[in-house]
This record gives C-alpha cells, structure tokens and sequence, in this order.
C-alpha cells in the first residue's frame, strides 16, 4: 500500500506542475492576443489584409524548428495553426468593429413585388414547382414554363422573368445536384424558398378502372419512390419522363383508359383527371425545398438564413480551418455539401447553409474572415 500513495502523490505534484504550466501558458496567450490587437490597429490605418499566408507558413517552420522530435513538431504545428487562426478573428472582429469590414454588394429591401413578378418555372402545367410557385407568389402570379433548370436560369439572365423556382433538395431522395452547379454557374441569388409535400397520386383518365390499366407514366424518381406500391402492380409496364405534370398532360392527351400517371393531386386537377388512390409513395413525410432565384443582389429585412458557396486551398485541414469562422462568430451552420469542380480532380467546392442576416455585425465578421481565407467565396443569398 505504500507504494500506491507514493504513486499518488507523485501524480498530483505533476497534476501541480502542469497547474502552474498552464497558468502561464494562458498569460502568455493574453499577452499575445494584445499585441495582436495592436496589429489589428496597425492594419486599419494602414489598409493591410489580415491574412498573410507566407508570413504564417514561415512561422510554422520557424516553431517546428525548436521542437526536439516529430511528435512535438506536428503538436506544436497543430497549436499554432490555432494561435494565429484565433489572431485572425480577433482582428476581423476589431475590423468590423472599427467599420472597415467592407459593404456587401446586396440591397436590404423589406419585401418582394410579388404582385407584378413575371415568374418561369420548370416542367408543364400542373408540376410541384408549378404548386411552389402559386403558393410563395400566389394564384395569380404571372408566369411561364420552360423545360430545362437551365433555360430557367437563362430566362432570369436575359430578362424575360424576375424569379425563377427551382428545386434544390428532397427529404428522401437528397440534392438536385444541377441547381448547385447552376448556382455558381449563373449570377443569380436565392432570395426565398417554398417546401412542399410530396403526395404521389395514382392518376386516371375519369371512369378507368384499376384493372384496366397497363403501362404507368411518371418520372423515374417518383416510380421508385411508389415502388412498394408498383410491387403490387408487377404487369404494369413502367415508363420514365422528364416530369411528373408531363406524364399527366400525356394521358390527357392520349385518352387511353389503359395509361396512368404518377403525380401530385394538383396535376391531376390542373388537367382534369381522376385520382384513383392517394399516397402511394413510401414516404408520408416526403417534402421538396424550392429557391426563388432572382438576377438581383437583394435581401429580405427579415431574411435569416444565408447560402454561400466556396472553395478552400487543397491541402490537409483548409476546410476545418473556414469551418471555425461560424464556431468563433456564434453562427449555427445548418447544412453543407460538396461538387466536384469540373476540371479540377478531386477537388471539390463547398456548398453552406447558416443562420443569419447580411445586416448582422457577426456574419459580416464571419463573411470577411472567409473571403479572406478561402481560394473562393460567393454568397448565394440571404432568404
């Protein structure tokens, strides 16, 4: 037993010692943090960015340099990387303070004309992005279809629409991975979103009977999402289309009692058809996120959720390093996901939803600091 309390003892005299370590460590954090306050200073006068990628790279070599073996030389690479990453926000954060942080290049407007919106949409008739729209602009709304999410972002470019509605996100099949790529693609900014539920219906020409039906037109996505019921079905042949309101306006126009279509209830009103069963997807929780696209760098006074993309340097820890950026300025990021750049093997650009307004001094601070650190940065739209 005696030994066992010697042990003990000597563990908290080195419990002790590490106590007195740290004290001064942390002093000596402070004492660095000041004087980092006064470069903060020195930058504002002077107009200095505050990230200078070779002067920290070469301090990193010089600290590596006095460690004694590779495991402290990684540790203390690692603690610096932090050091100087906290210098860098308490300088961004003196900036803005200061009202040097810059003006964001979007108007805060308090609503949008939706009275007078000339709105396009993608798909036919009677489509969900159909539904999204009347319900965010109203029935009224004036407004076109065309066939491609491109020729929708080409309508808002060349001026023929205001807005456009798109959709970016299912809750059960994921990402239009399109409309991202589309998103950067295009000069176009996010100013709303619509979500809608999705209810597949079983679609019939008026008075056809489930047993007279053979062949069932829908897009692929929603066959596969109506699969267990289809199962049931096995003779039913299954036909792919672009678009769930095409497959409808096909029977319509086909008056064939031995074609049905899956697709919402709107469309099957919209072309006056007969809902022969409804709900038959999996899913009774199934929604679709819509964005209202415009040309115009403008944001809602009560906006608070903001979309930006990026790209970051492809090396180990560039994007723990922007990450920090919403962690330091309190900002709740609520969704991420990632593209392949096109031409640029495995390297990818970073898609990020978070909470905010462009007016708030934390995501103007935020929103500097990734300008700043990142190869590339556009913000997507404050909605």
């Amino acid at each position: 037993m005696p030994g066992k309390q010697g042990s003990s003892m000597e563990l908290t005299e080195l419990r002790g010692q590490l106590d007195e370590i740290d004290q001064q460590i942390v002093a000596l954090y402070e004492k660095r943090m000041e004087i980092c306050s006064q470069v903060a200073d020195y930058k504002i006068e002077t107009g200095k960015k505050v990230f200078d990628r070779a002067r920290e790279q070469e301090k990193i070599r010089s600290v590596r340099a006095l460690t004694h073996n590779d495991f402290n030389s990684t540790g203390v690479e690692e603690l610096f990387e932090q050091i100087m990453s906290m210098s860098r926000k308490l300088q961004y954060q003196k900036l803005t303070a200061e009202g040097t942080s810059g003006k964001l290049p979007f108007i805060e407007v308090e609503d949008l004309d939706r009275l007078h919106a000339r709105v396009v949409f993608q798909g036919a008739e009677g489509a969900y992005s159909q539904a999204a729209m009347q319900k965010f602009f109203g029935e009224k709304v004036h407004s076109f279809h065309v066939d491609t999410f491109r020729d929708a972002m080409g309508a808002i470019e060349d001026g023929s629409a205001d807005y456009a509605v798109l959709p970016i996100e299912n809750s059960t099949a994921g990402i239009v991975s399109e409309i991202y790529d589309l998103l950067t693609e295009y000069e176009n900014y996010i100013v709303g979103e619509q979500i809608i539920k999705i209810e597949h219906c079983l679609i019939v020409l008026p008075g056809t009977k489930t047993e007279e039906i053979r062949t069932v037109y829908s897009h692929p996505q929603s066959l596969m999402q109506s699969a267990r019921f289809l199962s049931e079905h096995a003779d039913w042949q299954q036909v792919g289309m672009k678009n769930n309101a095409f497959a409808v306006r096909k029977i319509a126009e086909d008056k064939d009692h031995t074609e049905a279509a899956i697709a919402s209830e709107y469309a099957a009103k919209y072309y006056g058809m007969e809902v022969l069963q409804k709900g038959i997807n999996q899913s009774d929780t199934n929604s679709t996120r819509f964005i209202i696209v415009t040309n115009q760098k403008i944001f809602l006074k009560k906006a608070n959720k903001i979309s930006i993309c990026l790209e970051v340097q492809h090396e180990a820890g560039s994007l723990y390093h922007v990450l920090s950026h919403f962690i330091y300025n309190h900002l709740n990021m609520t969704k991420i996901e990632s593209r392949p750049i096109e031409d640029r093997n495995w390297e990818y650009r970073f898609f990020i939803d978070f909470e905010g307004n462009l007016a708030d001094s934390a995501v103007k601070n935020a929103l500097r600091g990734l300008r700043e650190e990142t190869r590339q940065l556009k913000i997507l739209g404050n909605y």
